[in-house]
């Protein structure tokens, strides 16, 4: 707004952003610190425009409004509009101080084109919640606070009434947790903050609490609002929500209604597609025109094209289309069909993006993906939405489909280490599985829940899923099954230490594989009694056992686990103190994990070859290997991990 050292000037700045996010208060602000510093002495002139009111004010009104401000009134005033606009305007150029024009509220650019001065000789300062792209104005986009500054309003709220308040300090994961439930917005953060004081009494988690239960956020806040602000707007939520949404044109009201019902905070432009029924360009366009109105957010990221961009509904916003969407019969049948499609959009691509991860030569090509990384970049980039929408399986109308993406998340779920969605993707898929009886896809879904919680540590419930699950195959007669679950259910009880059931299980699984002719399967029970067997002492056996995996899995084509094999063929070497050959067999893994960027694999055959560095007495190589650890862990996400090889890299040789 103030001159640059050069002369030149922001003649006009529009503070756009959703409502509710300070725009009038940081304009308001601005202009008070602008005058303290001698930028604007002819001072402010202020108009509401009330642009998302019902009756908004029109620039006719407005300028009325502005002589009054500069002495016009009564018999001075001129008869007509455009004598009204002519008297202003040279009003404005005779005025010599330098004077701040704000604007407040506009939803129209015909509410203050006409009411901007004809001189560059004054300022004007424009609100809006939505961005005037037409218009060469400097734009100031405001966003919703970052949860530290969240946190600092509302402590600042309370002790600047009481000073005595104490909460904030005694309670302050509950006030963040307060501040997240409020979406960071200004408006609301506010709203909590008066109804804090009103409940002095009461601790801050209370609050939490009540706002949980409810569920609307910003039906329960409003219910509670402390009435008016500092420039006598009323402190609630729902009527900004409610005057956005109104004056949305009908193809983009849809979208965001459809767009509050998608699983997941982000949604990607092709889900949002398939979620309303309409191509890739025309959903965009329609994204675009409600992102210039505050609606959603456009998150930044992928390879900039159309389809790759992902959108955002601030959770507030969601809350109330979903809400529009439960109280009306048939928005609630286009919201259910809405979310069957993009349910079936999901399960499609999960499925070929599976399909890619377990290929082999000679298994028919996946579409769409051709690889693995682009399989594993989708997921990636979809995984909170089909996490999501995954949970959809504890609803019955849906139950089928999200069990089936359900089941199609494990291999990859599993692969990222994401152990907590695994948990409770398979908790879900396993519930509805048993509601409606299929015995396979319970099974399939107790498998996966018994992988995830040995990852997590949970080895007894791990034992009872896996044990689930073979039971469940042994009474569908389906032997094939049986044997992954028997072959995985060694794998927990070895983690518990029960080596001689261990032994038997993945007996079990060598027998009912090899009964099948299926050698891929069997190179998988041949690795994992390998290592039991190396565990017991039988460490022959376990380098024979090993080499039958390595080589079962190289004639497959299956170098993902044929590095595994290796890795724990060169456990048993180093076990045998063969040493140099060991050495040579994590070489060999590790080449393949590094092919398949499997970091934390990775991290592990680095670990097991420090370790028989160390008992060959080269400390060097052992270092080297233990940093080298360190950061494939890190790359992994896997800091607790990472920080141990970076200890063992330190420690001095014994």
């Amino acid at each position: 707004m103030a001159p640059d050292s050069a002369g030149s000037a922001v003649l006009i700045s529009a503070v756009t952003g959703m409502g509710g996010i300070g725009k009038t208060a940081l304009a308001v602000e601005a202009a008070h610190r602008a005058c303290g510093q001698g930028w604007f002495p002819g001072g402010t002139l202020f108009v509401d425009l009330r642009g998302y009111d019902d009756d908004p004010v029109t620039a006719d009104q407005a300028v009325l409004a502005l002589l009054d401000a500069l002495g016009v009134r009564d018999r001075d005033l001129p008869p007509t509009a455009e004598r009204q606009y002519d008297t202003y305007r040279a009003l404005l150029a005779d005025r010599r101080d330098r004077t701040l024009l704000i604007l407040d509220n506009a939803s129209d650019p015909s509410q203050y084109l006409p009411l901007l001065p004809g001189t560059d000789h004054h300022r004007v300062l424009i609100t809006s919640r939505d961005r005037p792209d037409a218009l060469p104005v400097r734009l100031i986009d405001l966003e919703t606070l970052v949860p530290d500054d969240s946190v600092a309003l509302m402590t600042r709220a309370l002790r600047d009434t009481d000073e005595r308040d104490d909460r904030p300090v005694r309670e302050p994961d509950a006030l963040r947790e307060l501040a997240g439930l409020c979406g960071h917005l200004p408006l609301a953060l506010h709203i909590a903050a008066g109804m804090l004081r009103r409940r002095r009494h009461r601790d801050i988690a209370s609050l939490v609490a009540d706002l949980r239960e409810a569920g609307d956020a910003a039906a329960f806040l409003d219910g509670g609002s402390p009435g008016t602000d500092l420039y006598g707007r009323s402190l609630a939520l729902r009527p900004v929500l409610e005057t956005s949404y109104r004056r949305l044109p009908a193809e983009q009201a849809r979208l965001l209604r459809l767009l509050c019902l998608a699983p997941g905070a982000e949604t990607g432009t092709e889900a949002i597609a398939a979620l309303a029924d309409l191509d890739v360009k025309s959903v965009v366009a329609l994204l675009e025109d409600l992102a210039a109105s505050y609606l959603v957010t456009v998150v930044r990221g992928g390879d900039g094209t159309a389809a790759a961009v992902r959108w955002r509904v601030h959770d507030l916003v969601r809350g109330f289309g979903a809400g529009v969407v439960a109280a009306d019969a048939e928005l609630r049948e286009e919201g259910e069909a809405a979310r069957e499609r993009v349910l079936g959009f999901y399960c499609r691509w999960a499925a070929a993006a599976d399909d890619r991860l377990a290929w082999l030569p000679g298994m028919v090509e996946p579409e769409r993906f051709a690889d693995r990384g682009q399989a594993l970049a989708w997921l990636d980039s979809e995984r909170s939405g089909l996490v999501a929408a995954a949970l959809w399986a504890r609803e019955v109308r849906y139950a089928d489909t999200a069990v089936r993406l359900a089941l199609r998340l494990g291999e990859y779920l599993d692969w990222r280490r994401y152990f907590d969605d695994l948990i409770t993707v398979s908790r879900a898929a396993q519930e509805a599985a048993h509601r409606a009886g299929g015995r396979h896809s319970e099974a399939a879904a107790w498998n996966n829940l018994g992988i995830a919680l040995r990852e997590a540590g949970r080895v007894e419930e791990a034992i009872d899923a896996h044990t689930r699950a073979r039971d469940l195959l042994q009474a569908a007669g389906d032997r094939h099954g049986e044997a992954i679950a028997w072959n995985n259910l060694g794998i927990a009880l070895r983690e518990a230490g029960r080596v001689k059931e261990t032994i038997d299980a993945h007996t079990r699984a060598l027998d009912l594989h090899q009964a099948a002719g299926d050698h891929h399967r069997e190179a998988k029970a041949w690795n994992n009694f390998g290592i039991v067997l190396t565990e017991a002492g039988r460490v022959e056996e376990a380098i024979d056992a090993h080499t039958r995996a390595r080589d079962l899995y190289q004639a497959a084509g299956d170098h993902h686990r044929e590095a595994k094999a290796w890795n724990n063929l060169g456990v048993a070497l180093a076990e045998a103190g063969r040493a140099e050959e060991a050495i040579e067999a994590y070489g060999k893994a590790l080449e393949i994990h590094r092919v398949f960027e499997h970091w934390y694999r990775a991290g592990q055959t680095l670990e097991n070859a420090a370790l028989t560095h160390e008992d060959a007495d080269r400390p060097a190589d052992a270092r080297a290997c233990w940093l080298q650890a360190a950061d494939a862990y890190t790359r992994a996400n896997a800091p607790a991990e990472a920080a141990r090889a970076r200890t063992q890299a330190t420690e001095p040789p014994e």
